[in-house]
């Protein structure tokens, strides 16, 4: 695949659909493709299946026509799962990818296996939203499909500060910076601004963190009850994984996080040596060496033990 209209020969419905709790890439992806295929495919009736996405990313084009429902029985020409390393993490619109005519990936994740039948998968890219950019002709973009791009590379590169940014990353940028998007605004209400909530949750994660294997590792660990607490959702704990990440002397960070009675959330981060997309994969789980996650079931504290044991390891070697 050279580009997206590659795709679309003959096609007259698609869906598109990302992973689920989507997160900044996820949605910014996942619109660019959708306003691609409005702007210039009109006669190509498209769908986007996302789960609730954050407010702050409503502000994108289109973001009112997300479908965070499957009820309906589709069968489509073309499906193109984004920003997702295996069909499971499709969700619910996992069944329109099965029933489509035709199947396409567009994916960074280095667990990804090439589950569709058209495929382009780059795990050393920063984002799915890169991959996106690459694969739009620079004489159709536009200010709209820029924003949404834009937006999903500063989330999963952390506005250009992890290791998965690329000297391609940095003129991708600079060439959405010139549609004349404006930059400061989405960089500052979709990545730094946090609700007074979200702050007091990071507050409390903080506090309760704890250190290991010589203040290599930190963890911290937060239940439903706190979330109930402290009036906030699974999607208001972004950014708190990376807190911890960025104390001083850290190699490894491990956050916990209650989903349902039995079941925990683990998101794991790494400066520069620790591969968590390893220790992810372990646990049914994936991502990127650098930021992974995965889910746990029972004692949390006896599972984070584990987690920090299979850090131990690669800390040792």
């Amino acid at each position: 695949m050279k580009s997206l209209d590659e795709l679309f020969a003959g096609v007259k419905t698609a869906a598109i659909a990302g992973h689920i709790r989507p997160d900044g890439d996820c949605v910014g992806s996942c619109l660019a493709t959708y306003n691609y295929i409005t702007t210039y495919y009109p006669q190509i009736e498209v769908s986007l299946y996302l789960q609730p996405i954050p407010n702050i990313f409503k502000f994108m084009k289109n973001a009112d026509k997300i479908i965070s429902d499957c009820i309906a029985d589709k069968e489509f020409d073309l499906f193109i799962a984004q920003d997702c390393g295996d069909l499971g993490r499709l969700g619910d619109a996992a069944k329109y990818f099965e029933h489509a005519k035709k199947t396409a990936c567009i994916d960074h994740h280095i667990s990804n296996q090439s589950f569709a039948d058209e495929n382009y998968i780059f795990p050393q890219a920063s984002s799915a939203s890169e991959l996106v950019f690459e694969l739009i002709p620079r004489e159709r973009l536009t200010k709209e499909i820029a924003e949404c791009i834009y937006t999903g590379i500063i989330h999963d590169t952390g506005v250009f500060q992890y290791s998965c940014t690329s000297e391609k990353t940095m003129e991708a940028a600079g060439v959405l910076m010139g549609m004349g998007i404006d930059f400061p605004k989405i960089v500052d209400q979709t990545f730094f601004t946090k609700t007074y909530e979200q702050n007091r949750i990071m507050g409390l994660a903080l506090v309760k963190s704890k250190l290991h294997l010589d203040g290599k590792c930190i963890s911290s660990i937060i239940t439903a009850e706190e979330m109930r607490e402290y009036n906030v959702l699974p999607k208001h704990l972004d950014g708190i994984v990376s807190q911890l990440r960025v104390t001083k002397d850290v190699e490894a960070a491990v956050f916990l996080y209650q989903t349902d009675e039995e079941n925990y959330k683990v998101s794991t981060r790494s400066a520069s040596y620790v591969d968590v997309a390893k220790i992810a994969a372990k646990y049914g789980g994936g991502g990127h060496v650098r930021a992974a996650g995965f889910s746990v079931a029972g004692d949390p504290e006896k599972r984070l033990n584990e987690i920090i044991e299979d850090i131990r390891e690669q800390i040792t070697d």
